[in-house]
């Protein structure tokens, strides 16, 4: 056997092809396909879509305010963004080149703003992106959602004179899954789920707002991006007394169809437990008010449970609602309230659903929600679901929920037991036992329970 005893030519060589190669790399020019703009009430978000992934440097200048973002190595056709039109709170985009080698893009703005960036990797829908996030400074605001009127009811005094006071609001935060570059899922036609959502909820929301003392909230009332923990702080905001996501199912198999509604999972639930006591100290509004700041750990962790557990049996109530109204007007895809992880589902102290109203996937539901009859039916019954839960629904609470006119009813779930509720109502064990003609404790779920009045 021959050895080569000189090795060096080799690794010269070798080591010079590497060079080509990283050379070939940093030299290699990237694509500015497209920019997109999207304008939310307190943000303005500008999408960059690129054939690869980037560097680049970000910054803003003053008289006039404008934002500067320059993309090292890259290349976009002459012309190609220049009938780009403005929104919120970008008036004007203009493009050149810089440096022979860079892309400059300015953004003229309608003030001081600050902003945040940073890149996407591919996905099903899109391939790389630099994404940047734009919002005013201050108390300046882009355009805020206009309140709905609140309804005034007359009271008569004497015959003579009416006087004027404005019911306690209901708040129902409206949430439609969704917008902007996050299209949802999409229906062979090319229906898109965040438009379907939007329709719906813009429709359940002018129902509310009709009836007296009830307020819709809109997370959103037009096509733009938020994220899903900033939706449940939307809500809060608001104060909101009840929680509502609308959605568009979808699945790999066509055949799939049919309506749904989800809650919290217990495991959800869990992990969400855990992630707010451990930032107690900024749960300053958590609980009815009461700061978690500086609570013994078992304490916080058992007012924690009885405020979510609250939340999760009137979850529960609002969704059997929903649900069964929903199975008036189509198919249902699963008969009782479902149980998942959904982030947007996890404020703790607001009863939260997420509504499936059909399958975009399957083209006979595609085509339905292609339709305004059929939103307007969907709107429908997620409102009577909601009207319904705030006519007759009474918490878990300690109040005394049985009044002297007609007896209230409650219906069993997994897990409850027949002292539980009669302390839940506050009558005695013997007392719901006579109502109902129950011997002993045995009771199943799905039984109807007669909650007795007080005489």
């Amino acid at each position: 056997m021959i050895r080569n005893t000189n090795s060096k030519p080799v690794f010269r060589a070798i080591f010079a092809l590497l060079l080509l190669c990283v050379a070939n790399s940093a030299w290699a020019k990237v694509a500015l396909h497209d920019v997109r703009l999207w304008a939310a009430p307190d943000h303005t978000r500008i999408v960059f879509d690129l054939g690869g992934s980037v560097k680049y440097k970000l910054f803003t200048l003053e008289n006039p305010h404008r934002v500067v973002v320059d993309i090292r190595n890259a290349y976009g056709k002459k012309g190609q963004y220049q009938n780009i039109q403005g929104k919120g709170l970008i008036t004007a985009v203009r493009t050149g080149v810089r440096n022979g080698k860079d892309i400059r893009v300015v953004l003229d703005v309608k003030g001081a703003i600050k902003h945040e960036s940073f890149t996407l990797a591919p996905n099903a829908q899109y391939g790389h992106r630099l994404v940047v996030d734009i919002s005013p400074t201050g108390k300046q605001v882009v355009a805020d959602d206009p309140e709905p009127q609140i309804a005034q009811i007359v009271v008569p005094d004497n015959g003579n004179s009416g006087q004027k006071f404005t019911p306690s609001l209901r708040v129902v935060a409206i949430d439609a899954g969704h917008g902007g570059e996050d299209l949802g899922a999409r229906g062979a036609r090319g229906t898109k789920e965040k438009d379907v959502a939007l329709a719906i909820a813009r429709r359940v929301a002018k129902k509310i707002n009709a009836q007296p003392g009830m307020k819709a909230v809109l997370i959103r009332d037009g096509d733009y991006y938020i994220g899903l923990r900033e939706r449940m702080a939307r809500a809060r905001k608001h104060d909101a007394d009840l929680f509502v996501s609308i959605h568009a199912d979808a699945f790999r198999k066509r055949s799939a169809r049919g309506g749904s509604v989800f809650v919290l999972s217990r495991r959800g639930a869990s992990s969400e437990h855990a992630r707010w006591l451990a930032q107690r100290e900024n749960a300053s509004d958590l609980v009815g008010g009461v700061t978690l700041k500086g609570t013994d750990s078992t304490l916080a962790s058992v007012m924690l449970d009885l405020t979510q557990n609250a939340s999760l049996e009137a979850s529960f109530d609002v969704g059997d609602r929903i649900l069964s109204e929903m199975g008036r007007i189509g198919h249902l895809h699963k008969r009782k309230v479902q149980q998942a992880g959904f982030m947007v589902l996890k404020s703790p102290d607001i009863p939260s659903v997420l509504v499936e109203t059909a399958f975009i996937s399957n083209r006979k539901e595609e085509n339905l929600l292609r339709t305004s009859a059929y939103k307007e039916k969907m709107a429908n019954a997620i409102y009577k679901g909601v009207s319904g839960y705030f006519s007759t629904y009474r918490p878990m609470s300690g109040e005394t929920v049985a009044s002297s006119g007609d007896n209230l009813k409650h219906k069993i779930r997994r897990g409850e037991t027949l002292s539980e509720i009669a302390q839940q109502y506050r009558v005695s064990l013997n007392q719901l036992r006579s109502a109902n003609r129950i011997r002993g404790d045995m009771v199943r779920v799905g039984q109807v329970l007669t909650i007795p009045t007080d005489s």
